[in-house]
């Protein structure tokens, strides 16, 4: 069983953004010895249809399928240290903070924090966060997706969500915004409280 300070559940615009935030801070003193995780698993991420013309900074036709394929491979190319858990799908969380279980459909893990970042189907069927499940305030109910009552992302201590199962609406900037934002959370919680926010430079 891996233990996890951070553990990210989906792989998708939000998570990835996520990990990628926390993973570029992994040389700062306050991030010593600190584990991160995402379970990648992106089969039903709405992402996979996109084509992002109107993203700041895509070329002109990119796809969400090509951002998702890319995207697993910049964090694995730039920040090994997030761990990749591939092929595996989240069936239950227990415990409470600190000490969370994260079961998939082949392995347990251990972990401080989650931060869900599955999509918002009505599907959705996570024991251990079903009494969270609401209808998405932001999308119309003939639509019938669902959200995760939270406070500024905040489901219950230490379990976060992001993305569109946070609230928002579905728009890629938005989704990996909340993904980031969630991301500089933990890191200034990290930081002793002091607000931190990872960026990098030309020398």
């Amino acid at each position: 069983m891996k233990n996890f300070d951070v553990l990210i559940i989906g792989g998708g615009v939000a998570g990835l953004s996520c990990a990628l935030i926390l993973g570029s801070a992994v040389n700062k003193p306050f991030t010593k010895d600190k584990k991160v995780g995402i379970i990648a698993h992106q089969k039903s991420s709405a992402l996979k249809s996109a084509v992002l013309n109107n993203v700041l900074g895509f070329k002109n036709g990119t796809t969400g399928e090509e951002i998702l394929t890319k995207g697993l491979q910049q964090l694995n190319e730039i920040y090994p240290e997030v761990i990749q858990i591939a092929k595996e799908k989240v069936i239950k969380i227990e415990g409470k903070s600190p000490n969370f279980t994260v079961v998939t459909n082949k392995n347990s893990y251990q972990s401080k924090n989650i931060v869900v970042a599955v999509g918002p189907s009505n599907l959705f069927n996570i024991e251990g966060l079903m009494q969270y499940v609401i209808p998405h305030k932001s999308i119309p109910a003939i639509k019938e997706k669902i959200m995760l009552k939270n406070n500024n992302h905040i489901v219950t201590e230490g379990i976060y969500v992001v993305g569109v199962l946070a609230g928002h609406i579905s728009q890629y900037a938005i989704a990996a915004g909340s993904g980031s934002e969630v991301a500089t959370d933990i890191l200034t919680l990290w930081n002793g409280g002091n607000q931190t926010m990872i960026h990098d430079a030309i020398k």
